[in-house]
């Protein structure tokens, strides 16, 4: 029989005291203390746990609650599971930091201000369903999950649902339940909140929920604050003390040596990009989703002190190759060498600071590759059948998977490939596609049976199962990548073909098997480990070392399914304690102006071309990074690149920047003055400090977009310093006023010191200028972003500073017209075709499309909207009469309002900020 291990006072137990007898599943159920460690292979306490009858541990309290509703019959829908996957990202993160406020600091009163998010999120949906539960007319173990996780505010505090009903009706409703009460009352005892207190002090404090879900992937992260944060007078006593700190005499991390091997008593991390097809040059998508967001964390994990290993390389077998050099009249090793150059030039004009960029057509790679096939044979993981497969006559060949495209026998979707619907995201063999061509010749295939050898999955799942509750538990892994995993097995794995009848390939070592190669989806991931072979000769210490090693994964979601499940059974199944991964981010997609990167239809920026278009690297660094799609798809605009290089970076972080460095130069004969702190001072202090803990935080969890909000916020709270403080009027005054300018300069220029740290990762030439501007000293690198961040002096009273010059250009209209047209191909004319409005559209929506966008215009009010916000800002900043600044605020939001129009938007779409309702 299972056995269910519960807390008294722990929130989560109350989900699966509450499943468990909804479910009505048989289970031994055991009370324990919290520091109870039922999971033996876990360090730290992890309750509720589930043992079941193999011997296998589930410690997920959702996972939990799905798997007894599982086992009582109820299958999880995909609907139900994004309500789970709701539930511990979004809404989680927020009832910890309320339960915090209610159960420790006894501010129960501002719990309202932390819920209102979620909460009006959840009334939406259940007023949209139009059921009495969120999933349909029968309560599921979403319903039971997010109840449990609200009743303790819900079901007694005064917490206000007046303008919330759905969400008061619904829970009501789940509360007619015995079951749900007999949970509540059996983990509550009564008590209410006081119940958690026990559980709470053992809980670290939680981290100011990010507003998630509100904010378009393209708009400004500024738009989402909502004034400036409260500071105590703790904070700033605490933040001067850090400011006065030495860090000339802290640990700093050493230069790179390589070869770089795992050490103990550090962090090790062995840090992957997939590995971009040889065949083609990327695109911005292909860039950002891997290479790019992987050298991002990988520059941030050494200023951490982290010891990383940045490993990738071009995937070089398989039929794409092999076409790709009949087109081009050359081997396939030709096209491998040719396009292995290109790659690794696009990427070293990105700044993309690999350790090693390798290969996957080496020795080392038949080798590995070999190894694990023969293990894994020997193991009784691979079974042998027959297949039937697309032969195109006319090519004389069988079609690899990607070579043949079709309606999808799931979902109709009229160009799915031949191993994966991109619709639907269902596997699909290439047989079951209704009318199938040969995407070379446009041909229709023949079916042909040919002997292939098999990855047996479903004798590996149990393992793969109970690896990845321990890795997805622990590990920071994307909600995307749990969510595609959790559909393959949710539809049950199936024996995956290992072979091809193919000749540009690893080859199969078995005899039966001679004249063919391995598949590229069992072989391409293990390159990986080859092309770390083909850097260190002791490669096995960061490949069979998973004690020592921790491994992240960087990738596009579709990848997903390839990481998560074959490659890690294909090591599983080999048996020879291979590092597995632990950390696996994957991001959406990134279209191009609202449709799909093209080549041959010259539609949208390829890796090669960036350079030529005069823009800087790091812009295009910092446009991708700003835009990158974290949670949802995102698309690269023209429009919007120009508008954010030309508001975020020149008029506020340049702005910033070169503001101090220009007063140090003119007013204090280059040399940094003497600074004499007072409140505010201090309290600024302490707003950069707590901007600082943010970025580290969400850097920490790879939430990279988010953390680059950051940076842009402290340079905001510099430019209102300067603003409310003008030094260069108080420089003209007596001594005080000189003073007061000195302070207001030097505390200005140490902030431009500190931004140039955290923009390393993201702009690493423009960090390397703004330091040598500031003639920074070398230990700030290292020293200002250990532990929680260090916000210090580093340059100090008399430090002599560099030449000062702007940091960044404005991208002019017609610059950027142009440059859309020459990478539009012919998307201008399907555009047309797609603006007329459907049936039923609106009037608003109707004038919306027939907008006719003014660039010149549009390039005017955005200066007019950033000097319009920074007046806002510096009125607030001066506590000004509340009349005057929502005069200025209601001008503000014309000018956007204007600004959109010019764009050829609604104005509905120009973002607004406003009180949260």
């Amino acid at each position: 029989m299972m056995k269910l291990f519960v807390s008294e006072g722990n929130p989560h137990c109350l989900k699966v005291l509450a499943a468990l007898e909804t479910a009505g599943v048989r289970c031994d159920v055991q009370v324990v203390s919290h520091e109870e460690k039922p999971v033996p292979f876990l360090s730290r306490p992890s309750l509720p746990a589930l043992l079941l009858s193999n011997g296998q541990h589930l410690f997920s309290p959702n996972a939990i609650c799905r798997y007894m509703f599982e086992v009582s019959g109820q299958e999880c829908t995909e609907l139900c599971n994004q309500w789970l996957e709701w539930e511990a990202t979004d809404l989680q993160p927020a009832l910890l930091q309320a339960l915090h406020m209610a159960v420790l600091q006894g501010k129960a009163s501002d719990v309202p201000k932390v819920l209102t998010v979620p909460l009006s999120y959840l009334d939406q949906n259940l007023n949209k369903a139009a059921t009495p539960y969120l999933t349909g007319d029968v309560v599921s173990v979403a319903d039971v999950v997010l109840w449990a996780a609200l009743h303790p505010f819900l079901s007694e505090s005064p917490l206000a649902l007046g303008e919330h009903k759905s969400v008061r009706v619904w829970f009501d409703h789940v509360a007619t339940s015995q079951s749900c009460v007999s949970a509540a009352q059996k983990v509550l005892q009564g008590k209410g909140l006081q119940a958690m207190k026990s559980f709470m002090q053992r809980q670290p404090a939680p981290q100011s929920s990010q507003c998630k879900g509100t904010q378009s992937c393209n708009s400004s992260p500024a738009e989402d604050d909502e004034g400036e944060r409260a500071v105590s007078q703790e904070e700033m006593e605490a933040a001067a003390l850090t400011w006065n700190k030495s860090l000339k005499d802290c640990p700093s991390t050493t230069d790179r040596l390589h070869p770089i091997l795992p050490q103990e008593g550090r962090r090790n991390i062995l840090l992957t990009s997939a590995l971009p097809y040889v065949n083609n040059v990327p695109h911005l998508g292909n860039i950002i989703g891997c290479v790019l967001s992987a050298d991002v964390f990988s520059r941030y994990g050494r200023l951490r002190g982290w010891n990383m290993l940045f490993v990738c390389g071009t995937d070089e077998y398989g039929t794409a190759t092999e076409n790709k050099a009949r087109e081009e009249g050359l081997t396939p090793q030709q096209i491998c060498d040719k396009y292995h150059t290109i790659h690794a030039s696009i990427y070293k004009w990105f700044q993309v600071d690999f350790d090693f960029f390798g290969r996957t057509t080496t020795e080392k790679q038949t080798e590995i590759a070999q190894d694990i096939f023969w293990r894994l044979h020997k193991n009784g993981f691979l079974v042998e059948d027959t297949v039937e497969q697309l032969r195109c006559e006319s090519c004389q060949r069988f079609l690899a998977d990607r070579f043949v495209e079709g309606t999808c026998p799931h979902c109709n979707y009229p160009d799915a490939r031949g191993d994966q619907c991109d619709k639907c995201g269902r596997l699909i063999n290439a047989v079951e596609l209704k009318a199938p061509h040969c995407k070379v010749c446009s041909q229709t295939p023949v079916i042909r049976s040919s002997k292939h050898l098999f990855l047996d999955l479903p004798k590996l799942e149990a393992q793969l199962e109970q690896w990845l509750e321990k890795s997805t538990s622990t590990g920071d892994w994307t909600s995307n990548a749990k969510q595609i995993t959790r559909s393959w097995l949710r539809d049950g794995l199936k024996p995956r073909c290992i072979t091809r009848d193919l000749q540009w390939g690893t080859p199969v070592p078995h005899p039966d098997f001679k004249e063919k190669v391995f598949y590229v989806w069992f072989d391409a991931p293990i390159g990986y480990v080859s092309i770390t072979a083909n850097y260190t000769d002791k490669w096995e210490k960061w490949w069979k070392n998973p004690d020592q090693v921790e491994m992240y994964n960087f990738m596009a979601k579709d990848n997903v399914p390839f990481h998560s499940v074959v490659f890690p059974c294909s090591l599983l199944g080999a048996q020879d304690n291979y590092t597995l991964v632990n950390h696996l981010i994957a991001t959406e997609y990134l279209n191009y102006e609202d449709t799909k990167f093209s080549k041959s239809r010259g539609v949208g920026v390829f890796g090669d071309m960036a350079k030529d278009t005069g823009i800087p690297s790091d812009v295009w660094r910092f446009y991708l990074l700003y835009v990158r799609p974290e949670g949802q798809d995102s698309a690269f605009s023209w429009a919007d690149m120009a508008l954010k290089n030309n508001s975020e970076l020149l008029n506020n972080l340049g702005n910033f920047i070169n503001r101090g460095g220009m007063f140090v130069s003119k007013f204090f004969d280059g040399c940094v003055p003497a600074m004499e702190l007072l409140q505010e001072d201090k309290k600024l202090l302490a707003l950069v400090g707590w901007e600082l803990q943010q970025y580290i935080q969400l850097m920490d969890k790879v939430k990279i977009r988010d953390a680059l909000k950051h940076i842009l916020n402290i340079s905001r709270h510099g430019n209102q310093y300067i603003q409310v403080n003008e030094p260069w009027k108080k420089i003209k005054g007596g001594d005080e006023e000189r003073q007061r300018a000195g302070t207001v300069t030097g505390v200005s220029v140490n902030m431009a010191c500190l931004l140039s740290v955290m923009l390393l990762p993201y702009m690493p030439a423009v960090s390397q200028t703004i330091r040598d501007q500031l003639n920074a000293p070398l230990y700030c690198v290292n020293t200002m972003l250990q532990g929680t961040g260090v916000f210090a002096c580093v340059l100090d009273v008399g430090h002599r500073i560099g030449t000062v010059s702007p940091l960044f250009q404005k991208l002019e209209v017609d610059q950027i017209e142009a440059l859309k047209k020459r990478f539009g191909g012919q998307q201008t004319a399907s555009q047309s075709a797609t603006s007329t409005p459907a049936p039923g559209d609106t009037g608003v929506e109707v004038t919306a499309a027939n907008t006719r966008a003014d660039p010149e215009k549009a390039s005017q009010l955005t200066q007019a909207v950033a000097e319009q916000g920074e007046k806002v800002r510096a009125l607030k900043a001066q506590k000004a009469d509340k009349a005057v600044v929502t005069a200025e605020v209601a001008k503000l939001l014309d000018l956007k309002k204007q600004l959109a129009l010019a764009e050829g938007k609604s104005p509905e779409s120009a973002p607004t900020k406003g009180k949260k309702k």
